[in-house]
């Protein structure tokens, strides 16, 4: 009997230990790059302050559209990019008059992303580094978070992280418009 149980156990070892290992190795996953920006799971609580911004809600934001000068906004919400092209895979919306930047608030760029990223802000704003800039996503979306980091990192100075985004503007029952995101060059 002894080598009969002894037969069960391995297998049961054996995968206890793989599942072991397997979770070692997602915990050891690093989720901020070595630049300070979020690499990993993007949909996943945010925090309450970034260095560099404020953090508006949406009647704060109804308020800075009403300013002079009017913050350029910008969405960066994720749109799949493929063999040179964006694919529309299902319609987004974004905050009437916004600029949707996709993909450039994920946490590693490659240098063409940055320069679209540069590129564009540049445009927008003129390039006047005090133009107020709203970034937002979704709620729960490190991807605005990245964007205005990085923005500041490039030297602009009035910026606002619109930290529940696009979900919030819909839950206070407020239009969007259909999105194309700015062309890549």
């Amino acid at each position: 009997m002894p080598r009969a149980r002894r037969r069960l156990l391995r297998p049961s070892l054996a995968a206890l230990s793989l599942s072991l290992l397997l979770g070692a190795a997602q915990a050891e996953t690093p989720l901020f790059s070595a630049e300070g920006y979020r690499i990993g799971l993007y949909r996943s609580p945010t925090p309450n302050q970034l260095q560099g911004a404020s953090i508006i809600d949406t009647p704060a934001l109804q308020t800075l559209l009403t300013q002079t000068p009017r913050p350029v906004l910008i969405d960066v919400y994720r749109r799949q990019w493929l063999q040179g092209r964006f694919i529309e895979d299902q319609p987004h919306e974004n905050l009437p008059g916004s600029h949707w930047l996709a993909n450039t608030g994920d946490g590693d760029l490659t240098p063409d992303w940055q320069g679209y990223f540069a590129r564009n802000l540049n445009t927008l704003t003129a390039g006047d580094l005090a133009q107020p800039l709203v970034f937002y996503c979704r709620s729960d979306c490190w991807l605005s978070w990245n964007a205005v980091k990085r923005a500041a990192a490039m030297g602009y100075k009035t910026l606002y992280w619109y930290r529940d985004g696009l979900d919030a503007w819909q839950a206070a029952n407020l239009p969007v418009a259909p999105a194309r995101p700015e062309p890549f060059p």
